[in-house]
């Protein structure tokens, strides 16, 4: 059986843990790949909210195993208590699995992330700790889960990791040691709670495809927050497209045939970094306010803007999508005109991608197309026809221009609140 993908077209916070929780009725395994607790992903269901951070949304259906793939950075006091969370809302993780890959956030990577956040060099991190535990990855110096089953093991590489960031701390950041014994108890006793759960997911995952499984990709963050790809260095530490689920599972591409995009009927983007098109201005309040636009992670409330197809068009070419998946249409209700950009003004030069330097960027005016908004409450509407003209007209006019369809349209927080087409 083919892998079902569910990637963010633009900086995040696009409604992919809504769709992940749609999806996952009808599938064996939910899977995320990448990224850590710096994620928030928001599930309605029945006025009851759920904000996932490194489960995948997908955990609230006891039928899909839930694993979380070697691509993540695991802070394992943070999955420990999102688990135990869910226990109190009977709600089962028996079925939530960790990969003996992934490499832990350790309190040190968490204090180096809040340490750097503090000088001018910020880019606007949740301090959690995610970015450093990458360094350390690539670095070579990294502890993965799997060390923890071997007292020895994880005691020498914690041992190691402590002397050379106790350097750091006295002769960089001039800040407080760390406490090689406490990290070292502290953790042993999460182990406890979580080594029955530590396996190969990648084994796990082969053999799931082997016996036709049906396996369902979730992404944290988005396209525009890559590390390649996105408006670097305001981007997140991995990569949050479809190419890197190869690498933050180990299962090859071609398994994965069927790449659901997510997009919000307007942009959003947190923390540093340029955002063509935004609205500090009434609509930007309207906007954030009628989204609820406040962080599931921090709630840092979100810069707003119009939609910018500039972005998502290069999202969904660098992805390779075969559907389009349009949040938050409700959000635009009562907005008497709605623009959306569809190209940029650089030094007098109309273009229609992405430029590689943010200081290009900086100086993008964006070129809109402008569009009769709506009156009619549209939150409980099934069915594409009975939305009103005006809203089909700028639905259409993104799918156009995207040349992808665009198959299920989300007009409110609730999981039964979409359209599908």
């Amino acid at each position: 059986m083919p892998i079902f993908s569910v990637v963010g077209m633009q900086w995040g916070d696009e409604g992919k843990g809504k769709l992940v929780d749609v999806l996952a009725r009808k599938v064996d395994y939910v899977v995320r790949y990448q990224g850590g607790n710096n994620a928030g992903h928001t599930v309605m269901v029945e006025n009851q909210k759920f904000v996932l951070h490194l489960l995948p949304s997908g955990v609230l259906h006891a039928n899909a195993k839930c694993l979380i793939a070697n691509g993540v950075v695991v802070d394992l006091k943070v999955l420990i208590d999102e688990m135990n969370a869910l226990k109190q809302r009977n709600i089962n993780t028996n079925h939530i699995f960790i990969s003996d890959r992934c490499h832990l956030i350790l309190p040190y990577h968490i204090k180096i992330d809040e340490l750097k956040e503090q000088t001018d060099s910020k880019i606007g991190t949740t301090k959690r700790g995610i970015g450093p535990a990458y360094v350390d990855k690539f670095d070579r110096c990294g502890i993965r889960t799997g060390d923890l089953l071997d007292e020895t093991v994880f005691y020498q590489k914690l041992k190691e990791n402590i002397l050379s960031k106790n350097l750091l701390m006295k002769h960089l950041y001039h800040a407080e040691p760390f406490d090689l014994e406490h990290i070292f108890e502290t953790f042993l006793g999460y182990a406890k709670q979580i080594k029955h759960q530590i396996i190969d997911t990648r084994l796990e995952l082969q053999n799931a495809l082997d016996q036709q499984k049906i396996v369902l990709c979730e992404g944290a963050q988005a396209m525009m927050l890559d590390i390649d790809f996105g408006t670097y260095p305001f981007v997140t530490s991995s990569s949050p497209t479809v190419g890197a689920i190869a690498i933050g599972t180990g299962i090859a591409p071609k398994y994965i045939q069927k790449t659901y995009g997510v997009l919000k009927a307007y942009a959003t983007r947190v923390g540093e970094g340029v955002l063509v098109g935004e609205q500090n201005n009434e609509i930007g309040t309207f906007l954030q306010q009628q989204g609820n636009e406040f962080g599931s992670t921090t709630g840092r409330p979100r810069r707003t803007g119009w939609l910018d197809l500039v972005v998502v068009k290069y999202a969904c070419q660098i992805n390779g999508l075969t559907d389009l998946v349009l949040t938050k249409i409700d959000v635009l209700t009562g907005l008497k005109q709605i623009k959306i950009c569809v190209g940029y003004q650089i030094n007098q030069q109309i273009i229609e991608n992405i430029p590689h330097s943010n200081h290009l960027l900086e100086q993008a005016t964006p070129i809109y197309q402008t569009f009769e908004g709506w009156e009619e409450d549209i939150s409980g509407i099934k069915n594409f026809e009975l939305l009103p003209k005006n809203c089909q007209d700028y639905i259409l006019f993104i799918e156009q221009y995207l040349k992808t369809p665009i198959t299920m349209i989300s007009v409110g927080a609730e999981r039964s609140q979409n359209i599908f087409r």
